[in-house]
């Protein structure tokens, strides 16, 4: 099965959904499971796993219900308050939906000692507990807490998504390599292969942009931890779904049968438990 591991959907709010700029108008519309099934099946892909963009109740909520409408929707990846005082209740309500798998924080608008503060700890500690993943959204600027956070927890799954967003656009990549190389070494970390094209100039990316980035990660977690996600649909400011599946099928056309299967479906039914 064929899995694409980092979708959204959404009603758009321009209030609710203020990161989605006037740079971004392309997004600035609403995006629901109907959009993209023809996408997905035109592509080759299978399933998909809904990740968060808003940080509510109603978003897990809204997640939830579109995929129990959707059953190529495997996994979502919901939002939960995890500094709140009543962290382990709010995951004992979430546990009757096991289409949840995990949950995620969007760290990158963080400072980065935000995820080593002590109720933070606690509330991965109790992810844990109930067998949940968690999906580390960050910038280079955050690697060195990230990597002391894994540390921590080292029987927890956690997953970079989007490669730690490097600056591709102005091919920086000396701290953010050091510090994937670490992370790489922490076997509980696997890392998504996904939002590369709005870190590189929206307007002017040609695929080897990206070569040296996706090196570095294929040396530093090994084929068996790395999963591909599109990040459709805030993809698009930049390209179109089959423009950046395209990056990732040519760096992998040299690669074993196998090794595509692992990386395009195989390595997230194990992450996800699917």
């Amino acid at each position: 099965m064929k899995i694409d591991a980092h979708q959204h959907f959404w009603n758009y709010d321009p209030k609710r959904h203020a990161w989605i700029n006037d740079d971004m108008h392309v997004i600035q519309r609403h995006f629901l499971p109907e959009s993209l099934a023809p996408i997905l099946h035109q592509n080759g892909i299978e399933g998909c796993i809904a990740v968060q963009a808003d940080q509510t109740f109603e978003e897990t909520e809204f997640l939830v219900a579109l995929a129990a409408k959707n059953d190529w929707i495997k996994a979502v990846i919901g939002w939960v308050d995890l500094k709140a005082d009543d962290i382990e209740s709010q995951l004992s309500f979430w546990e009757k939906y096991p289409i949840i798998k995990g949950f995620r924080h969007i760290l990158q608008a963080e400072e980065p000692d935000f995820m080593l503060s002590t109720k933070f700890l606690k509330g991965i500690a109790c992810l844990q507990k109930f067998g949940y993943c968690y999906e580390i959204l960050i910038y280079p600027r955050h690697l060195k807490s990230a990597l002391s956070l894994v540390k921590l927890f080292p029987d927890m799954r956690f997953i970079i998504d989007h490669i730690a967003k490097p600056n591709i656009k102005e091919h920086q990549m000396d701290d953010w390599k050091s510090g994937m190389q670490l992370l790489g070494q922490q076997k509980n970390v696997y890392c998504k292969i996904s939002g590369l094209v709005t870190e590189a100039d929206w307007k002017n990316w040609v695929p080897e942009d990206f070569s040296p980035y996706i090196n570095t990660v294929v040396e530093a977690f090994g084929i068996d931890r790395l999963i591909y996600g599109s990040d459709w649909p805030v993809c698009l400011v930049a390209a179109d779904y089959s423009a950046q599946l395209d990056i990732c099928k040519m760096y992998f056309k040299d690669f074993s049968v196998l090794e595509n299967d692992l990386f395009f479906g195989e390595n997230a039914k194990r992450f996800y438990k699917i």
